[in-house]
């Protein structure tokens, strides 16, 4: 009996010292998770040539923050922000009528290297691509509130992956 008290305060003390543990350990609060753990729903891709309106219609309709872009080849050519582009509108800087080339935020290729999200990317990954505020030339950048989800090779475009749902994720996830 004695052996089972103390095994069992041991327990708890172990469950308290882990409770006193900063929420930014990423090893704990994932516990191994991926992007597809985040279930990330499936990339809604606009033309460069597609209206503006036509684009906020689609986001709206399912709930997107951010539209990915693509060529007529299909290859990725950047992204359109929601927030930014209903800012624009506001502005007065671009019009409904336009297209979404006049609008959307272009991949810079020429930098070379960039960071591949696949939805086996650690959420640990996922965080510090959020988070962090260095490029992967290593230059100053600002921090990330969205990841382009591709498959390893970059030939597919298979979702988008915000902070907000990595946020949701850690909320829901069970301690």
């Amino acid at each position: 009996m004695a052996s089972y008290v103390a095994s069992e305060a041991l327990a708890q003390q172990q469950s308290a010292d882990t409770a006193n543990v900063p929420q930014g350990r990423w090893a704990d609060k994932y516990r191994g998770a991926t992007v597809e753990d985040l279930d990330p729903p499936p990339a809604l891709s606009v033309s460069p040539k597609d209206s503006i309106s036509s684009a906020l219609l689609a986001a709206y309709e399912r709930d997107y923050t951010h539209l990915t872009v693509i060529s007529s080849t299909r290859s990725l050519i950047g992204y359109l922000s929601i927030p930014h582009l209903k800012k624009l509108l506001q502005d007065g800087t671009v019009k409904e009528s336009e297209t979404v080339s006049s609008a959307m935020q272009r991949f810079n290729r020429k930098r070379g290297i960039y960071r591949v999200i696949t939805m086996e990317t650690p959420l640990e990954e996922l965080e510090e691509f959020f988070e962090s505020e260095i490029g992967g030339n290593g230059e100053k950048r600002e921090k990330q509130g969205f990841a382009v989800v591709t498959d390893a090779s970059r030939k597919f475009v298979l979702g988008v992956a915000t902070k907000a749902d990595l946020e949701e994720f850690v909320k829901r996830r069970p301690t």
